[in-house]
């Protein structure tokens, strides 16, 4: 049994996983071995139970929406010579049930207990929901 651990984070710049996949895929230009990748500040010191099947799950506007598979963290030297931790993401942006979260600053680990389920790939197709309507539906127990 897998004993990885996730990661949550706030997907700052973009309001839907339809806009985080489409600035990805304009990313890439074509590229099939372009990897997404996030650069954060700090270094997760569960390194080896992320890279056991964990995933990068991202927060729109208070709900969690969507996530993607850590497949390794690179280290990242900035221009200003400080240390950063990117995180390398799978391509695949999996569609998950609305979770609602509270702002916070950077990443915060997730327990795989406690991630919001996968919708399934008849649901992963439906029009997505604006994130301020998914939260609410989410919090009386509809979605």
């Amino acid at each position: 049994m897998s004993q990885h651990v996730n990661l949550v984070k706030l997907c700052v710049g973009c309001d839907s996983p339809d806009q985080l996949e489409n600035w990805q895929t304009a990313r890439a230009k074509g590229d099939p071995a372009y990897q997404p990748r996030h650069v954060t500040r700090m270094w997760p010191k569960r390194e080896a139970e992320l890279l056991d099947g964990g995933s990068l799950y991202w927060v729109f506007k208070g709900v969690i929406l969507a996530r993607q598979r850590l497949l390794s963290l690179d280290e990242v030297i900035g221009e200003d010579g400080i240390r950063r931790c990117g995180l390398v993401l799978d391509r695949e942006l999996v569609r998950t049930s609305a979770a609602p979260r509270r702002p916070f600053q950077g990443w915060r680990y997730l327990a795989a207990a406690d991630a919001p389920a996968d919708l399934t790939k008849a649901r992963a197709s439906d029009d997505t929901l604006p994130p301020d309507l998914a939260g609410a539906l989410a919090d009386i127990g509809i979605l």
